[in-house]
């Protein structure tokens, strides 16, 4: 099967699908916060760590399993991760008590980081130049679907069977990925010598991590402590960036920040996944606010964006225009501008959701692929942990900045600050031009 012409397609296809459930499962489970605090008996701000553990280890742990793969195998660290990942999707349905539920999560979150760190990667290194744009769109398009059906998938599979079957779903899934994994990806020929590993930078990476995604938790509820928090995020970050400029074979290797092409492509996604999330995480609360629907209702209402994302992004793939990336982004500007200035008609609503779905369908490919070619094969791990893990900082800004505006100044003030958002990321991607 690997030496079929339509080989690469098939493993971008078996990569896509580690894509999707991998960032599905970072938003499936916070529609399930308020019954698995009912069923287990918690309090609210104990349960949130079902969610914060997994992002935790996802974006603490990317970077790292990224370098791993360069070294060890990319294939061969993407079957083990989609193994992980799926006897921990299996304990976390079975989980008895909150404690146990946490910690599988852990496990999760160091399965999907496995995954994850190799999905650009193995783009990268499978398709040829002249079509990888096209592929990136393809799992880009996979990934943010996932993560914005979660909400909508989620609210529908509890209503259905409750909490632990958002769990049990990943099963059957993670058994098929197995076996696509080994029949369809190739192995990985273009390797990074083999070193010591940077412990040292593993060490600052996590914490620093785990302090920027706790501070975003406090935003909006807890002030002086997110502050504290941010305060202490900002030293461990820069400890960490003086502790890889000093190490032989660091965990990043900093110097690929220099190129303009990966540093703006960097900055311009987190921003797009600030955008993103920002309106995925706030219109729900107008629309069930506003319009009176219910949660499964306003998920629903919702998936006008992810799946105008979803029809655009592989079709962007193909285009070969170098603004598309900006005037996509661009048009999901426009797209939250109008929603600030019309808030409460319910089908512009709609309109200007699949409008910034297509606008972040025309981004994203063209971003992603400008990023993942700026590197040698080698190294292409590493880069799809940078892009992985600026994407996860991205998605928790999202949530953290709209909610603390959505609070304070409501659904337009927070639109109008989205869509200013989305300019600057238009204007960063231009810098690489």
């Amino acid at each position: 099967m690997r030496d079929h012409r339509y080989a690469p397609w098939l493993a971008v296809a078996t990569v896509c699908v580690g894509a999707f459930i991998g960032q599905l499962d970072a938003s499936i489970v916070t529609v399930a916060l308020p019954t698995i605090r009912d069923d287990l008996h918690v309090s609210l701000g104990a349960v949130e760590w079902v969610s914060l553990a997994y992002l935790l280890v996802l974006m603490g742990t990317i970077s790292a399993v990224g370098r791993l793969a360069d070294m060890l195998g990319r294939k061969l660290l993407y079957v083990y991760g989609f193994a992980v990942f799926t006897l921990a999707s299996l304990g976390c349905g079975l989980a008895p008590t909150l404690a146990v539920l946490v910690g599988l999560r852990v496990v999760q979150g160091v399965g999907a980081a496995m995954l994850q760190a190799n999905s650009v990667a193995l783009i990268r290194t499978t398709v040829r130049d002249e079509r990888l744009r096209l592929a990136i769109g393809l799992q880009g398009a996979a990934q943010a679907i996932g993560l914005a059906l979660g909400p909508a998938v989620g609210g529908l599979v509890v209503g259905a069977g409750g909490w632990r079957w958002i769990f049990y779903v990943n099963v059957p899934v993670g058994v098929i990925g197995i076996g696509l994994g080994l029949l369809l990806l190739p192995r990985t020929r273009a390797r990074a010598p083999l070193a010591r590993f940077d412990w040292p930078g593993l060490a600052t990476l996590l914490p620093a991590s785990g302090a920027l995604l706790l501070a975003l938790s406090l935003l909006g509820r807890n002030g002086p402590s997110a502050i504290a928090l941010g305060a202490t995020s900002a030293l461990l970050w820069t400890a960490f960036v003086l502790v890889e400029r000093r190490s032989v074979v660091s965990l990043v290797d900093l110097r690929l920040l220099r190129s303009r092409v990966v540093a703006t492509g960097l900055v311009g996604g987190l921003l797009a996944y600030l955008v993103l999330f920002g309106v995925l995480f706030v219109t729900p609360l107008h629309l069930q606010s506003v319009f009176a629907e219910s949660p499964e209702v306003a998920g629903l209402t919702l998936a006008a964006l992810p799946v105008a994302l979803g029809v655009v992004a592989p079709l962007a793939g193909r285009l070969r225009c170098a603004w598309a990336g900006v005037g996509g982004i661009a048009l999901a500007g426009v797209a939250c501008a109008v929603v600030a200035v019309v808030p409460d008609n319910r089908a512009v609503l709609v309109g200007m959701l699949a409008l910034a779905g297509a606008g972040l369908g025309l981004f994203t490919p063209a971003n992603n692929a400008a990023v993942a070619g700026a590197g040698a094969a080698e190294n292409a791990g590493m880069v799809s942990g940078l892009l992985n893990m600026t994407r996860a900082i991205g998605t928790s800004l999202g949530v953290a900045v709209a909610g603390a505006i959505y609070l304070r100044g409501g659904f337009a003030v927070t639109m109008a600050v989205l869509a200013g958002l989305a300019v600057v990321a238009a204007v960063v991607s231009t810098l690489d031009r």
